[in-house]
C-alpha cells in the first residue's frame, strides 16, 4: 500500500535509512609526482609567455601610476587657479579702496574723526625766508679706491712685472 502525503496521526514517521547513499569513503594517499619532461621548445613557449605577462603587468602599472601623476598635479593647478583667482579679488577690491582714499574729501574727513586735527587758520601759518646760497657743498678731494688683489693676481703681477 501506497503512503499517503498526508498523516493522520500527530506522531511523525520514522525515517528510514537510505541504502544507497552508505558508500565508504576511500582514503587516497598521495601519489608520489612523476617526472614529466617538457621539451625544450615548450620550456621557451613558457618563458615568453611569462615574460609577456609580466611585461603587460608592468606596463599597466606604470600606466596607472603616470595617470596618478597627471590626476594630481591637475588637482595642484586647479587648487592653485583657485588661489588665484581669489587673490586677484581681493586685489581688485584693495585697487578700489584706494582709489576711494585717496579722494581730499575723505581725507580730510578721517583727519579730522580719527586723529582729531583741523583746518589751518592764518595765526597759525609761519613765513620762513631761507637765503638764496646753495647748501650743496662741491667735493674738494678726489676720492680714490683700491682694490685688494687676491693670491692669483699679484703672481701673474709678480711674474709679468720684473
Amino acid at each position: 500500500m501506497a503512503r499517503s502525503r498526508y498523516e493522520y496521526e500527530t506522531s511523525p514517521r520514522k525515517l528510514e535509512p537510505d541504502v544507497r547513499r552508505k558508500r565508504k569513503i576511500k582514503v587516497v594517499e598521495d601519489l608520489p609526482k612523476q617526472n614529466v619532461k617538457t621539451s625544450k621548445a615548450q620550456q621557451k613557449r613558457q618563458i615568453k609567455s611569462i615574460l609577456i605577462v609580466f611585461g603587460i603587468f608592468v606596463l599597466l602599472l606604470t600606466i596607472s601610476y603616470r595617470k596618478s601623476q597627471i590626476n594630481e598635479k591637475f588637482n595642484q593647478v586647479q587648487t592653485l587657479k583657485k588661489e588665484l583667482s581669489s587673490l586677484q579679488k581681493e586685489n581688485e577690491q584693495l585697487k578700489v579702496n584706494i582709489e576711494n582714499n585717496l579722494n581730499l574729501s575723505v581725507i580730510k574727513k578721517q583727519a579730522k574723526e580719527k586723529l582729531g586735527m583741523q583746518e589751518l587758520t592764518n595765526k597759525q601759518t609761519v613765513y620762513v625766508t631761507l637765503p638764496k646760497k646753495d647748501f650743496v657743498e662741491p667735493a674738494t678731494e678726489e676720492i680714490i679706491e683700491k682694490k685688494e688683489k687676491n693670491w692669483f693676481q699679484k703672481l701673474v703681477d709678480k711674474i709679468f712685472n720684473k
